[in-house]
């Protein structure tokens, strides 16, 4: 389960957030979530379009791309705040910082090579739905599977101090922070963080 919906998470996830070329951040607009998804979405289909053979011969090149144009627009301290639970609490700052870099990087490097096959007609973006406080927001999107499938994909963000982030994924009705939170949470209590964060940062 965990590994189905890491797969998912991170295809979608850097597929709709990742942007432009490394260097090419400001192609992402940010002044909404809606526009937030959308633009980074193009802009990525752009890159893709353009060096698709580049990426297919350096997978590597995927890695840096997610690290220097997605995790600027994801809220990871925030969701690996989730994630952790109640073990967030307990957790020294250096473990959290390790946790935080562990956790992201095994799961992007171990699924960015999926994301060399996406194209422009598998992805659908609708409009964003924002709370009436307008602190936080849903913006809903299709991802269609290579059999034709059309997967439900929802983005959760917040509004912070330096702009809209993404938080949390919905993929076919599983969350994957609370997916996240159940599987850390039993594997922390038998093994202990430490060996968790290990674990990760071998991952990555």
């Amino acid at each position: 389960m965990m590994k189905t919906v890491t797969l998912l998470f991170a295809c979608t996830v850097a597929a709709t957030l990742a942007a432009a070329p490394v260097g090419a951040a400001d192609a992402v607009d940010t002044s909404g979530p809606g526009q937030l998804i959308e633009s980074a979405a193009n802009a990525m289909l752009k890159e893709l379009d353009a060096h698709r053979a580049d990426y297919r011969k350096d997978p590597k090149k995927i890695d840096q791309l997610v690290d220097e144009v997605l995790l600027p627009h994801f809220d990871t301290q925030y969701a690996a705040r989730l994630v952790l639970g109640a073990h967030w609490r307990t957790a020294t700052p250096a473990q959290r910082e390790r946790f935080i870099k562990g956790f992201y990087e095994s799961m992007l490097r171990n699924y960015g090579s999926a994301l060399v096959d996406f194209t422009g007609d598998r992805l659908k973006v609708f409009p964003a739905q924002i709370s009436p406080d307008g602190q936080r927001a849903t913006v809903r999107t299709e991802v269609k599977r290579s059999n034709g499938e059309r997967v439900p994909v929802n983005y959760s963000l917040r509004k912070t101090d330096a702009g809209w982030k993404a938080w949390d994924v919905t993929i076919e009705g599983i969350s994957y922070v609370k997916s996240f939170r159940d599987d850390f949470g039993a594997e922390i209590d038998q093994k202990g963080l430490d060996a968790v964060i290990e674990r990760l940062e071998k991952a990555a």
